[in-house]
C-alpha cells in the first residue's frame, strides 16, 4: 500500500482504510503518486487507471486479496456523461467477468484541486479469492453477488 493511499489519518480527521473482521472498508482512494503528489490534474482516464492502481496495492496489503473479493464501490466524479464511457470500458478491463455493485455520483468540487474521480471499496475476504490477483494475471472467476436488484429494490 503506497504512503499516500494509507496516509495519515490525523491529517483528514477519518481512517482510509477499516478491517471488521472479515470486511475491509476503503475510502477516499484518490490518484496520488508514491510521494503523495498530484500528478494527473484534471485528466480522468491517468486518474482512474492510478486510483485502480492503488486499489490493488491496498487488496495485495491485505494478504493478497483479489479483485473479485471486491463486492462494492462508490465512484465520485466531475462529469459523469463525459467521464462514462471511460469509467466503464476500464471497469471492464479492471474486473473481468466480475460485477460487484456499483454506485457512481456526480461531484463538482471535490477536495484536491484538479481532482475528477475518487472510489471507496468493500472487500470481502471470505469471499473465494477467483482468479484474477491484483497483478491482473490469472482468469476471472468470481460473479456478482447475488440476483441483481433494480433501484426499486426488486429484480429487473
Amino acid at each position: 500500500m503506497s504512503s499516500a493511499t494509507a496516509s495519515r489519518p490525523s491529517d483528514f480527521g477519518y481512517a482510509r482504510v477499516i478491517r471488521s473482521g472479515e470486511l475491509i472498508h476503503v475510502f477516499g482512494q484518490v490518484a496520488f503518486d508514491e510521494a503523495g503528489e498530484f500528478p494527473h490534474p484534471g485528466d480522468f482516464a491517468a486518474q482512474l487507471e492510478r486510483t485502480r492502481a492503488d486499489m490493488d496495492r491496498v487488496l495485495d496489503h491485505y494478504g493478497g486479496a483479489t479483485r473479485d473479493q471486491i463486492v462494492s464501490r462508490t465512484v465520485y466524479m466531475v462529469g459523469v456523461r463525459r467521464n462514462a464511457a471511460a469509467a466503464s470500458e476500464g471497469d471492464l478491463k479492471y474486473f473481468g467477468d466480475h460485477r460487484p455493485a456499483a454506485t457512481v455520483l456526480g461531484v463538482t468540487e471535490p477536495a484536491v484541486p484538479g481532482q475528477v474521480v475518487e472510489i471507496a471499496f468493500a472487500v470481502d475476504l471470505r469471499l473465494p479469492a477467483g482468479g484474477r490477483r491484483a497483478d491482473g494475471h490469472g482468469t476471472t472467476g468470481g460473479r456478482g453477488v447475488g440476483p441483481a436488484l433494480s433501484s426499486a429494490g426488486r429484480p429487473p
